[in-house]
């Protein structure tokens, strides 16, 4: 009964919504302001209707190819410190998508209304819906969320070549690198426009600092050290100076960084989902890393849309 009511409500939505066809061939509809796949929506209006988020609940926000699969892997690795030894973690033998799961892209996907409530706390989830999106509990219980944001350049070629290099619509031409670009700057791909996606979150945080915690990709991998100081800090879990004269802050540092992570043989092989190659999400890692792709009219169309779209809100970034 509730599968056929979140179907029926999903076949009146699709009649109603705008749709495109993003530049890799996947459809897209528009929700709320946002371009979704149209694979997500489903378990996105379940996770919408059944997700009861626990106060305890951290979740892991961001838009795709923003650095979550780093970020996964270090607040996993934070939070469950007193538990999981470093040389014990499930990081060394599984993919951090695989240990930190997505609410649409893995949990909702497989079951319309999966039974999470026995999971260990604290409970850690993983979503790229944007914040006006997300569940009701979300927003108004007492839980931690954590988003994660880049540099929209490195975003655009970070998402282009990881589509790419994974084709999920098999016998699709995506379209060349100038047209998936004006898409991009249109606001016509995976959860976008990024402008609206970032300043959800980012006002949220200016809004209610304990609950929203802001970062900046670049941020992290200029200084790791602090900030993995800051996600202990905000989720109710500082280090005690005990553990900073150990070099716990280190050790989580080195196991969860890009080189290690990607040197990891279960990042090097195997897929998520069955369609993701687990190697595909460990490319480069690097920032400035558009300047090899895009030329200069490009950055300054994003430059301007960034002017434009962030404009009086407070929120930079650094090109």
């Amino acid at each position: 009964m509730e599968k056929k009511e979140v179907s029926n409500e999903l076949q009146e939505l699709l009649q109603t919504l705008e749709q495109q066809t993003n530049w890799d061939g996947r459809r897209l509809v528009k929700y709320d302001g946002f371009w979704l796949s149209e694979i997500v929506l489903r378990p996105i209006l379940s996770a919408q209707k059944y997700f009861k988020a626990k106060d305890s609940d951290i979740i892991l926000t961001s838009i795709p190819k923003s650095g979550t699969t780093w970020l996964k892997a270090l607040l996993f690795s934070i939070a469950n410190r007193n538990v999981i030894s470093i040389d014990q973690s499930p990081l060394l033998t599984s993919n951090p998508h695989t240990v930190v799961p997505f609410l649409e892209a893995n949990l909702y996907l497989f079951q319309e209304n999966p039974n999470l409530q026995d999971l260990p706390s604290p409970r850690i989830f993983a979503t790229h819906m944007p914040f006006k999106i997300l569940p009701d509990s979300i927003r108004e219980s007492e839980c931690k969320i954590i988003y994660i944001c880049r540099n929209p350049l490195d975003l655009f070629v970070s998402q282009r070549n990881f589509l790419l290099e994974n084709k999920i619509e098999k016998d699709a031409v995506p379209l060349d690198i100038d047209a998936a670009f004006d898409l991009f700057c249109q606001g016509i791909y995976l959860f976008g426009p990024f402008w609206d996606h970032i300043l959800g979150y980012w006002n949220a945080g200016l809004k209610n600092p304990q609950k929203v915690l802001f970062l900046r990709y670049e941020d992290l991998k200029e200084d790791i050290t602090p900030h993995v100081k800051k996600i202990a800090e905000f989720i109710g879990s500082p280090f005690s100076p005990e553990e900073e004269k150990q070099g716990v802050v280190d050790q989580i540092s080195r196991l969860c960084s890009f080189e290690n992570l990607r040197n990891l043989e279960v990042n090097k092989n195997g897929y998520i989902l069955e369609v993701l190659k687990n190697s595909s999400f460990f490319r480069k890692g690097e920032v400035g890393d558009w300047i090899n792709h895009l030329t200069p009219a490009m950055a300054e169309r994003v430059k301007d849309l960034m002017a434009s779209k962030f404009d009086g809100s407070g929120l930079t970034f650094k090109i």
